[in-house]
């Protein structure tokens, strides 16, 4: 008798053992999916039961109930975090439940471009890779009630940068992120101005950052063109800057900047209206902000490109003359 609830007790041993090691080897097996990767959007107040469904669901082959089993067996079922994920091969029942606690959400990126304007911001966030397009159909001024700023022109307020996102989120949640940033940099650039700028508030630096920034054709020349731009606005000079003519062309620019362009009055024509456009014409980066506030030392009143990205600095009209005449007419 003793003998056979020995044997009984080795057969229940080694049935546990066998269920135990198949469990083991399971939880580490790569589940099937349909294709290369499976979206798998699970939303607030989802079941761990439910969850194992929504994966079978999303045509992943596997038995919900030993996946839920998983899930309980854990102790972490109820530590599962909605949100929008995505399945690749080789993700195993293991895994996928530390993806799944973990809250690693899809992501996917939009790049905004240091001296994009708006539309060419908008047209990034209307391709961007499964980011939800709410802000497609809004004008300029819906646009900035959307993102908390209403009555605030949107041109030079987005900061620009890589910005990660979970797939289906709303283009709003980039541009927010975006717009914060931008008052974090433009807070830290302000209070970190020389002292005797000629601009009177934060926003000034912004506009003439921008100016800068579309200016800049390599990086060494940027606080000396500032610094021309600082003097400018000292001595009551019109600032005459290109870039901001073109944005005031808007739309109808054709790539070629004409003389009549230039004596066409905008409120962004800065040869034919004193002082500062009355807003930024593009979105700076950090070296454009600080370049305006902490602009050179310079005597230069003038510059010129030089047809190679640098540009060439004079301190009076003269001088300023030969530069165009070598460097653009070729004289």
């Amino acid at each position: 008798m003793r003998r056979f609830f020995l044997t009984l007790f080795l057969l229940a041993s080694l049935l546990v053992l066998g269920t135990g090691t198949a469990a083991l080897w399971w939880l580490h097996q790569p589940l099937k999916l349909p294709s290369a990767a499976v979206d798998l959007p699970v939303e607030p107040g989802t079941t761990p039961r439910g969850v194992a469904q929504l994966v079978r669901q999303a045509g992943v082959d596997v038995d919900p109930r030993l996946l839920y089993w998983w899930f309980r067996f854990s102790g972490q079922d109820r530590q599962i975090r909605a949100g929008s994920y995505e399945l690749e091969r080789g993700v195993t029942p293991r895994t996928l439940l530390a993806v799944l606690v973990r809250g690693e959400e899809a992501t996917r990126s939009v790049v905004l471009v240091e001296g994009w304007n708006i539309r060419q911001v908008r047209a990034a966030l209307a391709k961007a890779d499964m980011l939800r397009p709410d802000s497609v159909g809004m004008d300029d001024a819906q646009l900035m009630r959307a993102v908390g700023r209403p009555g605030l022109h949107p041109e030079g307020r987005f900061f620009p940068d890589t910005y990660t996102y979970s797939k289906g989120s709303s283009d709003i949640a980039v541009l927010q992120r975006a717009m914060r940033a931008m008052d974090r940099k433009l807070e830290a650039a302000w209070a970190a101005r020389a002292s005797d700028l000629p601009l009177k508030t934060a926003d000034e630096a912004l506009i003439l950052a921008s100016i800068v920034e579309k200016e800049t054709g390599k990086s060494a020349d940027r606080a000396e063109i500032a610094g021309v731009f600082t003097n400018r606005l000292r001595a009551g000079m019109l600032l005459q800057t290109d870039p901001s003519v073109i944005y005031g062309l808007g739309e109808a620019f054709d790539g070629n900047l004409r003389k009549r362009d230039l004596q066409t009055d905008t409120p962004w024509n800065t040869y034919t209206r004193a002082g500062l456009p009355p807003t930024p014409i593009a979105m700076p980066g950090q070296a454009a902000l600080l370049a305006a506030v902490q602009p050179a030392r310079t005597r230069s009143l003038y510059f010129v490109s030089r047809g190679d990205g640098t540009s060439h600095f004079s301190e009076d009209l003269d001088g300023h003359n030969r530069a165009v005449n070598k460097y653009i007419r070729g004289r």
